[in-house]
């Protein structure tokens, strides 16, 4: 019984996360989405890739239910990380619609298996896992990136929030500015305060 429950859970959880993480694209141009924002050339169409080649990889050949479409190998030696942005012929449909496609995958995976079925993942130290390991695994995954969406979002045109109906769209500068330089005060005292 506890089992169900922890698995319905956790695939909701999943769930839901995925939907914010399209929704961080939403209404942005083509050059914004891909665009790197961080020193790695972090952006956020390349996150989505990034989680479509993981779910298919995690949720299919992890269990024996290979995706049904090629993915790059782990073991590729890749000096580009071109599993984490999009190159200009891929366009954002592309990427949108290979992320749905292996979290389609993913949760038949999740539907047909028991939460203790077993999986091997060669790359992991204990490489013999349960179902159960690696729905955690990946919605742990999923949250990290989200968040990474979330400040990239933020440096993109200021909207915050995990869902669109708690989005904060048009931020107030003021009070953001506001908020931004007493908490740099804060920082900055308590950086001269002898611990």
């Amino acid at each position: 019984m506890i089992d169900d429950f922890a698995k319905e859970y956790l695939h909701n959880d999943l769930r839901q996360i995925r939907e914010a993480m399209l929704w961080k694209l939403d209404g942005l141009s083509e050059y914004d989405v891909r665009r790197p924002l961080t020193a790695s050339g972090t952006n956020l169409l390349g996150l989505v890739k990034h989680l479509a080649v993981g779910q298919a990889r995690y949720f299919g050949e992890v269990f024996g239910r290979p995706f049904p479409e090629p993915l790059p190998r782990w073991d590729d030696p890749d000096p580009d990380g071109t599993d984490m942005w999009a190159t200009e012929h891929e366009s954002r449909e592309e990427v949108i619609g290979r992320y749905r496609r292996a979290w389609e995958h993913a949760d038949a995976t999740i539907d047909a298996l028991a939460i203790d079925a077993p999986g091997h993942v060669p790359w992991w130290p204990r490489p013999d896992v349960k179902l159960f390991n690696v729905m955690v695994h990946v919605l742990t995954e999923t949250s990290r990136h989200a968040g990474h969406a979330d400040i990239l979002r933020e440096q993109l045109d200021g909207s915050t929030g995990a869902w669109a109906e708690y989005a904060y769209l048009e931020p107030d500068r003021t009070t953001l500015t506001t908020r931004r330089a007493m908490i740099e005060l804060a920082a900055r005292a308590a950086a001269d305060t002898p611990r």
